[in-house]
């Protein structure tokens, strides 16, 4: 009997062993999709010089390279996602576990719900329009209609422009912060039973809405938990809301397309 509870004891602490494991993989990873932002970031400045000085062949290598690392971005946060699912799912057994067949399956999950059409991601995306508009402003590029401008230019990573609480855009936020993106750190054992398994993988991508860290924690304290923005249905927990690197790297590109959108509208209306 002691050897029997001694077991189970085991077979929980290695499956929390592994959590933890998979959590602390999934947060040391952060810096470097931060770190390819910013390159892609700096990438797009160069491109755009590029095109000023009649260099289009350099800036499409710049382009290539572009579409190569945010490749390889996705890449990486669809292997994080799979590694935090698969560690929160799996249950010891009495068997032996096949964890490279278990962890595979959970990837091709991931990626099977995920766009895997690189060249049409926003950040790629706003990179070809930044060395389109050297030459060609207020035109739609190869393959557009005229309206894809307006929908396609205001595009960005960041999913809320204002706090749903506050009211205030998020750029102008004093302490932004949003969910955690190791998702499922938080799920318990005995929550990741065989049914999540039938589950979409859409259940278990976390809301990445952005709030005002004072304001979102008073909401959380008033005993009320789902994001509040309307139709989101994810529950938040106020340990699980940070500022995570790449919160601010995209703000501050979302507040630099605001400059830019402000200084063609001032523009526009000199010539008007």
């Amino acid at each position: 009997m002691a050897s029997s509870s001694q077991s189970r004891c085991g077979s929980g602490s290695a499956a929390s062993r592994l959590r933890n494991a998979a959590s602390t993989f999934c947060s040391d990873s952060q810096p470097l999709l931060a770190d390819i932002r910013k390159t892609v970031l700096m990438m797009k400045d160069i491109a755009v010089q590029l095109e000023k000085d009649n260099l289009p062949d350099k800036a499409k290598e710049l382009e290539d390279a572009v579409i190569e690392l945010v490749g390889l971005s996705e890449l990486s946060v669809q292997f994080s996602s799979a590694v935090q699912a698969f560690a929160n799912a799996y249950q010891p057994k009495e068997e032996f576990t096949n964890f490279n067949t278990l962890f595979e399956d959970e990837l091709s999950r991931f990626k099977a719900n995920q766009s895997s059409d690189v060249p049409k991601n926003p950040v790629v995306r706003q990179f070809k329009e930044a060395v389109w508009n050297v030459h060609h402003a207020g035109q739609p590029m190869p393959g557009e209609e005229q309206e894809d401008i307006v929908m396609t230019s205001i595009q960005s990573n960041i999913l809320n422009i204002t706090c749903p609480l506050s009211g205030k855009p998020v750029t102008e936020l004093a302490e932004p912060v949003r969910r955690d993106v190791n998702g499922l750190a938080w799920l318990k054992a005995e929550d990741t039973c065989k049914s999540m398994r039938k589950m979409p993988v859409s259940v278990f991508m976390e809301c990445r809405h952005i709030y005002e860290k004072k304001v979102i924690m008073q909401y959380l304290k008033s005993k009320q938990h789902q994001c509040p923005i309307s139709g989101c249905p994810k529950i938040l927990q106020a340990d699980k809301l940070v500022q995570d690197p790449l919160l601010m790297i995209e703000i501050e590109e979302m507040r630099k397309m605001n400059r830019e959108t402000d200084v063609e509208d001032y523009t526009m209306l000199n010539e008007d």
